[in-house]
């Protein structure tokens, strides 16, 4: 039996062998160091070794060129840091939680107020990255900006004054001498209109308004040329640029006024023609397209007198209830009072932003009220100059405009087909009339107490309407072209009607 000495132990199966340590080395290699260094052997064996690895191809040497490596950084990383700096400013922005604000804030920027299906948190989180982009200074800039614009605008629709003629001044203490007593007659008459009972009131009113529904039939009267506008009177326009003077009721021919070289605008009486007037005293005037104003007498064939300083189509003339003075109306945006008396302009009023149409008087005389192709309406006090009430709610021209003879109803006739009733001692418009089915050439209260208002249109007809309630009373249908103008006597028993159709008709209770 052998005996076998135990063998040494080796590393068990599948363990990694150990590492071999390489020599270590004690002391410090510096003293020998600097004895190669005092011999030159470092330099030269460097600067042979430095050549062969140049010629080599292993060692290239720069000429001071320096590469700096955050100009070459990746786009990427540019992308992202920039994007890390933006969502750090964009902590930092406080945002308002209000959310008309954050609309307002958005809108001033020029960004879309509200996105499909965007929610207020998602759109306050979106103004704040907006302005963690543009920089919060880009808001208080549109914000100075708006201010500005504000200020400017309200700079620019104050009320300016200039010094105005010593005439002016003389006419308009003339005319609140004029207008303050038949301001207290016209009170003193609602007064006693009151005490009467409403009962009676009522019971009158609604006869009237039977007897023109009932009874209001139209005698049809020719004109041998084509009328354009409005007879004010028994006077009717051509578009040749003669006016004709008609008798009333038989409507015969009176005088042909020849002056005008192009389409008359309109024609109107002075308010004390034919009642106190002498036939040679001026009693008509006349405006054209040529921006020409003429004044009549009832005895001439030719005019008496021309109102110049017009460079602009004039489109109405009105005379002022006192005879004194004539108002015109010009496409220069601009409208003017003329006294007769003076034979002069004494007001040069601007106020609408394009051309002035239409223009109406108040009965007492104080007021005169403006129609604009701007859609909108002033009322003016002439005793002062300043405008009392701006009348804005048509949507398209304003082309005619009356007062109506209570003293504090004003109706506009428009081209979006409407007419609009007005109140001045509210400062608003108390009902708007459907009234036609295309636009309104003119309007007319009944001249004596308003008991009905009287329109009319390109839809070929005249409508009147009950004053108060503004319901629909008579139809006038019988012209067979646009109802260009109308007009009611002084004492309301006939109207008049002019049209398109080169006719002209007088409609009167049976």
């Amino acid at each position: 039996m052998g005996f076998n000495p135990p063998k040494a132990k080796g590393p068990e199966e599948g363990e990694p062998p150990p590492a071999k340590r390489g020599p270590i080395f004690y002391g410090s290699l510096e003293e020998k160091e600097r004895e190669r260094l005092a011999k030159g052997e470092a330099g030269l064996l460097a600067k042979e070794g430095m050549k062969a690895a140049m010629e080599a191809g292993n060692i290239n040497i720069s000429t001071g060129e320096v590469f700096d490596l955050e100009d070459h950084m990746s786009e990427r990383q540019a992308e992202v840091l920039a994007e890390f700096e933006r969502r750090k400013r964009a902590r930092q922005i406080n945002v308002s939680t209000d959310d008309s604000e954050v609309k307002a804030c958005l809108r001033a920027l020029g960004e879309p107020i509200t996105l499909f299906g965007e929610g207020p948190a998602e759109r306050r989180e979106r103004l704040r990255n907006i302005l963690s982009v543009v920089g919060t200074d880009a808001l208080k800039k549109t914000r100075k900006d708006d201010d500005r614009s504000k200020k400017s605008k309200e700079e620019y629709q104050q009320t300016w004054y200039h010094e105005g003629p010593r005439s002016l001044k003389t006419a308009r203490l003339w005319l609140a001498n004029y207008s303050l007593p038949r301001a207290a007659k016209r009170l003193e008459e609602a007064r006693l209109l009151k005490e009467i009972p409403e009962a009676t009131r009522t019971s009158q009113r609604q006869e009237l308004h039977k007897s023109l529904r009932v009874g209001l039939a139209a005698a049809l009267l020719f004109c041998s040329q084509g009328l354009a506008d409005p007879p004010e009177s028994p006077a009717g326009i051509q578009l040749s640029g003669l006016c004709k003077l008609w008798s009333v009721p038989d409507c015969n021919l009176v005088h042909t006024l020849r002056g005008h070289n192009t389409n008359v605008g309109a024609i109107v009486f002075h308010p004390k023609a034919t009642v106190s007037l002498d036939k040679k005293d001026i009693s008509l005037a006349s405006c054209a397209a040529d921006g020409s104003v003429k004044l009549w007498n009832l005895e001439s064939d030719e005019p008496v007198a021309d109102i110049e300083g017009h460079s602009m189509r004039v489109a109405r003339v009105m005379w002022h209830p006192s005879g004194r003075f004539l108002g015109t109306t010009c496409y220069d945006h601009s409208w003017r009072l003329w006294d007769l008396e003076a034979q002069e302009e004494i007001l040069h009023q601007e106020g609408h932003s394009k051309g002035v149409y239409d223009i109406a008087f108040h009965t007492d005389g104080s007021l005169a009220g403006t129609g604009g192709l701007d859609a909108f309406g002033r009322v003016w006090d002439l005793r002062t100059g300043r405008c009392i009430m701006f009348l804005e709610g048509h949507l398209k021209e304003i082309y005619g405009i009356n007062f109506s003879p209570n003293g504090y109803h004003v109706a506009t006739g428009s081209g979006d087909n409407t007419c609009k009733v007005w109140d001045l001692r509210q400062r608003k418009c108390i009902y708007t009339i459907p009234a036609h089915q295309n636009l309104v050439t003119g309007v007319r209260f009944e001249p004596n107490h308003g008991n009905f208002l009287l329109t009319g249109a390109y839809d070929n007809t005249a409508k009147i309407w009950t004053h108060p309630g503004w319901s629909p009373l008579k139809t006038l249908a019988g012209h067979e072209g646009k109802v260009m103008g109308l007009d009611i006597s002084l004492d309301g028993q006939l109207i008049a009607t002019c049209s398109y159709d080169r006719t002209f008709k007088l409609w009167t209770a049976e």
